[in-house]
Formats: structure tokens, sequence, C-alpha cells
């Protein structure tokens, strides 16, 4: 059974000059110890869709329709005190940038103990073991002396790392994780990847990977969903996505990565820009770009359609219509 399932979510942002539909009708699933990457350009929706899974829309986002279930019980209707408790005992949040996500006035052991005694039943000294547990777990070392520091005292890779043990206090079953690369150097990197992995497989937690980086993709996650204007362009295991991508756009991204085997003078790049929210255009709204496109394209939008060992949004998948690529 699936620990989450996004079912035809709509993200909607109301202003002066009429609704801006940001997320248009997404819908993926994430088993019990799964890490789902979620890959695409700025603006494509990747961190939207995480905000609106854990409660955090910025107003005047709202979900205008669709579902969001956590182990078969919706959460996307909850009120927020309500959700503010399974966002901490449920989901676990990994932000970008660790600054953002930690108290500079309090030590990373106060922040962990509090985060810990508010969600499990436990006294002082089990949350304070517990807090220097997660820090050793999460390779810090000399872990007793470092949870009374506060959190200038730690280097980026180090403070994403206290990040994730707070993420992880509570023993979530869900961890959603935005970015959690991107702002630290590429041997940090490949540590704080593994420890994501090793926390999804002992622990049995999800993960919902957000990031542009297809290298970070490749090496962490089992399925991968590739987003495009605000819906999921293609989904499947990452081995198929990467190796024989279905839809146009996903085979464009993969062009565009460099090939240390391959001599050539000039990257692979996608002509054109991903278009603006107001202006997104009929069929799909990759048509504009698209190489293989043909007349369909310009007028219908296509549903997620199988595609080999993918499902992939695009009619050259349509075997009904006898344009099966």
């Amino acid at each position: 059974m699936s620990l989450l399932q996004v079912k035809n979510l709509v993200v909607e942002f109301p202003g002066r000059r009429g609704t801006l539909r940001a997320l248009d009708d997404i819908s993926f699933d994430i088993a019990p110890g799964e890490v789902l990457g979620v890959v695409g350009e700025s603006g494509a929706g990747k961190s939207l869709t995480g905000a609106a899974i854990i409660g955090l829309l910025e107003p005047p986002g709202r979900i205008a329709s669709g579902q969001v279930l956590l182990e078969g019980r919706r959460i996307d209707n909850l009120p927020a005190d309500q959700m503010r408790h399974v966002r901490g005992r449920k989901i676990g949040a990994i932000f970008q940038d660790p600054l953002t996500s930690l108290n500079p006035l309090y030590t990373v052991g106060r922040q962990l103990t509090e985060t810990i005694r508010a969600h499990l039943p436990v006294d002082a000294a089990e949350a304070r073991r517990r807090a220097i547990a997660l820090l050793e777990d999460t390779g810090i070392p000399a872990a007793a002396e470092r949870v009374d520091h506060y959190p200038h005292q730690f280097s980026g890779g180090m403070r994403q790392r206290v990040v994730i043990a707070l993420a992880l206090a509570a023993e979530p079953k869900l961890i959603v994780a935005d970015e959690p690369t991107t702002a630290l150097d590429v041997s940090i990197q490949a540590q704080i990847i593994q420890l994501l992995k090793r926390i999804c497989r002992d622990r049995g937690a999800a993960v919902m990977l957000i990031t542009h980086d297809m290298g970070v993709i490749a090496e962490t996650c089992d399925r991968v969903a590739v987003m495009y204007a605000g819906r999921v362009a293609e989904i499947g295991p990452v081995h198929e996505v990467i190796n024989q991508p279905a839809h146009p756009y996903t085979a464009g991204l993969m062009a565009a990565i460099p090939d240390i085997e391959v001599d050539r003078e000039r990257l692979n790049q996608i002509d054109g820009a991903m278009p603006r929210l107001n202006a997104i255009p009929r069929g799909c709204a990759y048509n504009p770009r698209c190489p293989r496109a043909f007349e369909r394209c310009t007028e219908e939008r296509p549903e997620l359609l199988a595609a080999g060992a993918t499902r992939a949004a695009c009619w050259l998948h349509d075997v009904h219509a006898g344009v099966a690529a």
C-alpha cells in the first residue's frame, strides 16, 4: 500500500488579474521505504508540490481541488493545528538553506529536544539522549559536546545534518527534502545523499526528494517524476527514465547532461523557455519547444499514458491513435 497518495492536486493563486494555476492535476504516490525524485526546471512546480503536501503553501496560494492522503488518511483539509502535529510527527521536512530551519538563539540540542518532546511521550533526559543519538546517526562527530552548540558554530554541511536530525526527531513516516544538497559542495553533497538513503533503508521512511540535479536523482532515487509547467510530464523507475526517456522533454533534459565518455564541443539544449503561468499554451504545454509535436499536441492536453516501463504525458504514446512511438 502507498504511504503517500497525491490525487489530481490543483494549486491556484488568486490575483487581481485572475487566478493563476500553478499545479495542474498532479497525481503520484510513494511507497514506504521508497525514494521518489521530483525534477524539473525552476518554476516547474517542484517545491510548490512539496509545500502543498506538508501544508506550508504561502498565501494567497491554496489547494483548489484534489487530495493528499497519508497512510490512507486525507491531510490536505486538516485545520492548521492538526496539520502542525502531522507535519512534525508523520512528515519531516528538510529545506535548501539550513539557516532558515534553525533558530540562531537556541542550541541545536534545545531545538531537537523541544521537537522530540512536542511529538513523543518522553521526559527531558530521554529527549536529550535521543537528540545526541540523532546527531551521531547523521554523522556529527563528538555529538555529546556539540549538542550544546549554536547553529552558527557548525559548518554548512554540518548544519544540514542538524536539519536532517531535526526532520527525523519525531520518527516520521515521510520526509520531504527540498533541494537538500544545493547549497553544499560536491563532497558534502555525496555524504548527505548517502545519509538520506541509509535513513530510508534503516527506518523504512519514504523520501520525496525535490531537486533539479539529475546526478542526485540517478544516485539516490528509486523512481522519478519529471515536472514541466505545473504538471507531471513523465514518471517511472529512475533507470528507465534516464536511459530510455519516453517524453521529448525528458529526452531533452537527458541530452543536456555532459557525458565524460563523449567528446563534444557543445552541449545539447532545449530551445525556448518554460511558459509563464498566465501564458500556458493550449494542448501540451511543451508543444512550442517540442521537436516531435504534431497537430493534436496543440489542441488536446495529454494525460499520463503507458510508455514502456514509465508513463508519459505525450500523445506519441497514444496506442489508440496509431501514433505510438
